[in-house]
């Protein structure tokens, strides 16, 4: 028996989204829609591709004045945001246009922050402290996985704190959003891996997280967890990413399986980008910090774990049996649990089950070279009740899970993940 959606649902997207091979000439025009000045904030490694002097060629035709910002700092250390709103100041910048990865897209989000309302950035930590519109922000991402270009949230580092801080407000959402699949065919094996793998934990933990009740006459939180809108949307990206990933890293110049990669992590970050992440982040965060490993290899190696523990929901088993059958390549003709078992889907009929999806997604890691555990990646097991406390302190991550996460059910997924532990409920 299916379980009835909810009757509500929020999206928080920019003004214009555009996708496809060869979208990114729409920038010029876009970016002559906010002004005449541009900030361009770049991943360093561009200023050595024809891809940037093509992109200040263009903007320069159209009477746009240009400034390349290209010291972003991985990780980004909270000291050289501040320095950069600095240099958006100077120039009297319209628009920010973010060219790169995550980092970059994070610096160019910040960096419109403080362009309008000065420092300290540690001011705005934390969520809806942003007191309202940002300079428009134009984003053009390399890689394909964080979904920043179409997410309300930042994240830096502050060497106060032990864990990276996030801001999340509407008002950082990117006023234009341009993704050409064309930037990440020159993606390393590892960058493709990781952020795939990140990518397709976007779109899953979307999809199983909490339902949260909300008010219509009070502040929304920015994030509002599963909705009757981001559940299509998060199937539709698990539905590009299952087949196309594996094929997108050990196959690098193949272009289809690049635009498939880059339309998942896409439509991925639209859909948690207005329910927000859960525990595979919550876990991360932590995690990150001590191995000093890439944010995606953390999401993709705790994913199947996480997947394991919540599964243990029989609700939330069925929404990771539906997951499974899209990623298969099957279209459901609903969201939510009453679409398993239909003919469109499979369902347990056809063998899908979350057991299976489970397995499909370990397999994933396998192929593309994520670790299979925490004892892979240098942690022991002394390490790990240090691990739990330090996620218990994301309560904004938690609080959209779908099981109730205590110190213990914390523990004991950190444990199994160490272990390479996963339950069989193949037969439940």
């Amino acid at each position: 028996m299916g379980v009835s959606l909810p009757e509500s649902g929020t999206l928080r997207l920019p003004s214009r989204v555009h996708f496809g091979y060869g979208s990114r000439a729409q920038l010029p025009e876009v970016v002559r829609t906010y002004g005449r000045r541009a900030l361009l904030v770049v991943d360093p490694f561009l200023t050595r591709t024809p891809f940037l002097a093509e992109a200040v060629d263009g903007l320069t035709a159209a009477g746009v004045s240009v400034r390349v910002h290209a010291d972003v700092t991985p990780e980004l250390p909270v000291s050289s945001l501040d320095a950069a709103g600095a240099v958006a100041t100077e120039f009297a910048a319209d628009v920010v246009v973010a060219i790169g990865g995550g980092s970059a897209l994070d610096a160019a989000k910040l960096i419109a922050l403080l362009a309008v309302y000065g420092g300290p950035l540690s001011s705005f930590y934390g969520e809806n402290l942003v007191p309202g519109p940002v300079a428009p922000i134009v984003a053009l991402p390399t890689t394909a996985g964080t979904g920043s270009e179409v997410t309300p949230v930042a994240v830096v580092s502050d060497p106060e704190r032990e864990l990276k801080v996030g801001i999340s407000s509407p008002f950082l959402v990117p006023a234009a959003a341009i993704v050409d699949p064309e930037f990440t065919l020159g993606s390393p094996a590892t960058v493709t891996a990781y952020s795939g793998i990140d990518a397709l934990v976007h779109a899953v933990e979307s999809y199983t997280a909490r339902e949260l009740s909300s008010s219509w006459d009070a502040p929304l939180p920015v994030f509002t967890g599963r909705n009757v809108l981001s559940g299509p949307v998060a199937l539709q990206a698990a539905r590009h990413l299952g087949p196309w990933l594996e094929v997108a890293v050990a196959s690098p110049g193949d272009r289809r399986a690049r635009e498939e990669v880059a339309a998942g992590a896409l439509l991925g970050g639209v859909a948690f980008g207005s329910t927000g992440t859960h525990l595979c982040h919550a876990l991360q965060y932590p995690i990150g910090a001590l191995t000093k490993t890439p944010h995606g290899l953390g999401t993709g190696l705790m994913l199947p774990y996480v997947l394991d523990a919540i599964s243990a929901d029989p609700a939330t088993a069925d929404r990771i049996a539906t997951l499974g059958a899209v990623m298969h390549g099957i279209a459901p003709e609903a969201d939510g649990p009453a679409a398993v078992g239909s003919p469109a889907v499979g369902g347990s009929g056809l063998g899908f089950t979350a057991a299976g999806t489970i397995a499909r997604v370990a397999a994933i890691n396998r192929a593309i070279g994520v670790p299979r555990t925490l004892a892979d990646i240098g942690l022991g097991r002394d390490e790990l009740p240090r691990i739990a406390e330090l996620a218990l302190g994301s309560a904004r991550l938690l609080a959209i899970a779908p099981i109730e996460p205590s110190r213990d059910v914390l523990l004991e997924i950190l444990t199994r993940a160490h272990d390479g532990l996963l339950t069989d409920r193949s037969a439940a």
